[in-house]
């Protein structure tokens, strides 16, 4: 480790500035001071009475610190703290979402014209605010961020780390074209225009979420400005994870992939949410508790939306022991005697004083479109969202779908089904072949977040309806299963000529079968239906993605009975061969596990070989089982 420094920054007044810059721009508004923090126990209190002293009597001010699910005595510490400064708002996530969540949740309980984001364990002190103002001012900028590489930065840093950070500056500059140095310094200023436009369209939750913060800025056209910091290298930061490592990179590709390919953030149009509220139902159709259940519920406890009701579908009546019943959320945070805000919602959003339990209707061991059209009869919202028990919904969830609803044209909404990162690893295994893009193709929207966008079939997973459009069309087919969603969003483009929406932000959580049997036997079965489909409801299943499978295997079995018959074929037939493994194990790659990569390799050929085999016996199939006998949970409904 070095020193590195120049001579006027030997007191520290690099990062000072005079508090006339800071007055003259916050004026009559409010500086809000988010602070993320997890686990800082034994520090949170101390350094929010630092930052409480730095600003006291100098500007109007608020701190919204945010608890980002600790594990030890935070919460507490700033229920304490909170109980002594009036201009504490804290906000206490239910569990550990991420920085980048943290940083969400705190803006949208901030209500200052100006936003510092400052890091909570203070490893950068909060008077290069100051600083920030004037550089804010003079430079006429939207945005100022600390940064490690500004050569005033006094750093006390070590080698290896201003080598990382010299590294991903450039890959940053190569791939998304930022014009800044550095990224993830932990203090940044922002006039609150720019995070009223940037939060809403951001998907990163932790390590890049920095990075994407100042992507969609830079994109929109706010201007980015740099300013020198003071940092002192404590220990805990100096080393890199391998696994850190990679998530960056995951998250860079990402933004990468989002920006310049996607052009993703360009789709996410303005939109606002319908006056007044609706209402929603949330229906959830299942044969019986599963070990799931209680995650799917606490994910709907967790809405930051709050107007809504739980109607749960059981075979029979059975108690639900642990589950969280939904808590009111009203426009302004909700506050305790210490003065603790518990969940902050959209503005707008009011609701009564409490709302109701899940309602439990038993309904006997009836299909999925049944028990989803017995919840339609009983739903009570305007809006009826319909979410399997195996799923769990993020905390925005409601908020980014509800909003397309203000269009009178737009008669449903869906969104990605994500496959939670702690599912076991053969499950994970099974949601990474389902979001292969050489597996589900234009689908893949399904299972991984992709762009705004109209679609015109979409699963009943994560799927929001109006409810007066489920009326006018009788609700769900019963003679399916699956495919009752897949008629239903065709007789709402095809018939009613209404528009589905889908928002890689109305994101639930989806647990996958785990390969290879229960994911091959889920693979088959939906084949099946879309090969009948296929023949029989062409408009939106007769296309030639779902149908390359099929042309696989006959290639596959057709080539290896001509090249036996023809010699001269043998090599053509090789060498398609060939280029199908390597593509695949292109589109699976994973160099750090070799296991995993040849899992999942072995799950795309598996999985082409078997829809591919199935959907040609639904395409030449007659009638589908469903039509012919009796729903039976035992026999078809497969729940790993």
């Amino acid at each position: 480790m070095r020193r590195m420094k120049r001579k006027r920054g030997e007191s520290g007044g690099l990062a000072d500035g005079s508090w006339e810059s800071a007055a003259r721009q916050v004026g009559g508004s409010l500086l809000s001071v988010i602070m993320p923090a997890f686990n800082l126990g034994p520090t949170i209190a101390a350094n929010v009475r630092k930052v409480h002293a730095l600003f006291a009597g100098r500007l109007p001010f608020e701190i919204v610190v945010v608890d980002d699910g600790s594990a030890d005595n935070t919460r507490r510490q700033i229920e304490e703290a909170a109980a002594l400064f009036p201009e504490l708002r804290p906000v206490f996530l239910p569990r550990n979402l991420g920085k980048g969540a943290a940083l969400a949740r705190g803006f949208r309980a901030s209500r200052g014209s100006y936003v510092l984001l400052l890091d909570a364990d203070l490893d950068l002190a909060p008077h290069h605010v100051l600083r920030f103002f004037e550089i804010m001012e003079t430079q006429g900028a939207d945005v100022v961020i600390g940064s490690k590489l500004h050569p005033d930065s006094v750093l006390n840093y070590p080698r290896r780390r201003r080598l990382a950070s010299a590294v991903y500056y450039g890959l940053v500059k190569l791939l998304i074209g930022l014009p800044i140095h550095d990224t993830q310094t932990g203090i940044k200023l922002y006039k609150r225009e720019v995070l009223e436009w940037v939060v809403p369209r951001m998907l990163v939750k932790h390590f890049a979420f920095d990075l994407e913060l100042l992507a969609i800025a830079h994109e929109r056209g706010y201007r980015v400005a740099e300013a020198p910091v003071r940092l002192e290298f404590r220990g805990k930061w100096g080393s890199l994870g391998w696994s850190s490592v990679k998530q960056v990179m995951h998250d860079t590709l990402a933004i990468f992939y989002r920006t310049k390919i996607l052009r993703y953030y360009q789709t996410i149009q303005h939109t606002e949410m319908p006056s007044p509220p609706p209402p929603v139902s949330i229906v959830v159709a299942y044969p019986a508790p599963s070990p799931f259940l209680a995650e799917c519920l606490a994910g709907i406890a967790a809405q930051t939306y709050a107007n809504y009701e739980v109607i749960l579908l059981p075979d029979a009546a059975h108690p639900l022991p642990g589950i969280p019943a939904p808590t009111s959320r009203s426009a302004e945070p909700s506050v305790s005697a210490s003065g603790a805000s518990h969940e902050q919602p959209t503005a707008g959003n009011r609701q009564p004083a409490a709302l109701p339990p899940p309602r439990v209707i038993p309904t006997g061991p009836l299909r999925p479109a049944e028990k989803r059209n017995v919840g339609i009869g009983e739903a009570r919202g305007a809006i009826v969202a319909f979410l399997d028990d195996d799923a769990f919904p993020s905390e925005d969830w409601l908020e980014h779908a509800l909003v397309y609803f203000a269009d009178p044209e737009v008669a449903a909404v869906g969104g990605p089904g994500v496959t939670p990162p702690g599912d076991p690893p053969r499950a994970r295994l099974g949601g990474n072949v389902l979001s292969n893009p050489l597996v589900s193709g234009r689908q893949r929207c399904r299972y991984t977040p992709t762009r705004v966008q109209a679609i015109d079939d979409y699963p009943s997973c994560n799927l929001l309806v109006r409810k007066e459009t489920l009326d006018a069309l009788g609700g769900f087919r019963t003679d399916f299963w699956p495919g009752e969603d897949t008629y239903l969003c065709l007789e709402i483009v095809k018939r009613l000529r209404r528009k589905i929406m889908y928002d890689p932000r109305a994101l639930v959580y989806h647990h996958r079968r785990p390969l290879f049997g229960p994911h091959l036997r889920q693979i088959a079965r939906y084949a099946l239906h879309r090969g009948y489909f296929a023949r029989r409801f062409p408009e939106t299943s007769r296309r030639f993605s779902y149908m390359l499978p099929s042309l696989f295997v006959l290639g596959v079995a057709g080539g290896a009975a001509a090249s036996a018959a023809w010699t001269w074929l043998r090599l053509p037939y090789a060498a398609a061969l060939g280029f199908y493994v390597l593509s695949t194990l292109a589109a699976t790659h994973s160099l750090s596990n070799p296991p995993a990569w040849a899992l999942a390799w072995s799950g795309v050929v598996l999985t082409h070989a078997v829809y591919g085999a199935r959907f040609l016996q639904g395409f030449f199939s007659r009638r589908m089982p469903s039509e012919r006998r009796r729903f039976d949970h035992a026999s078809e409904a497969e729940r790993s």
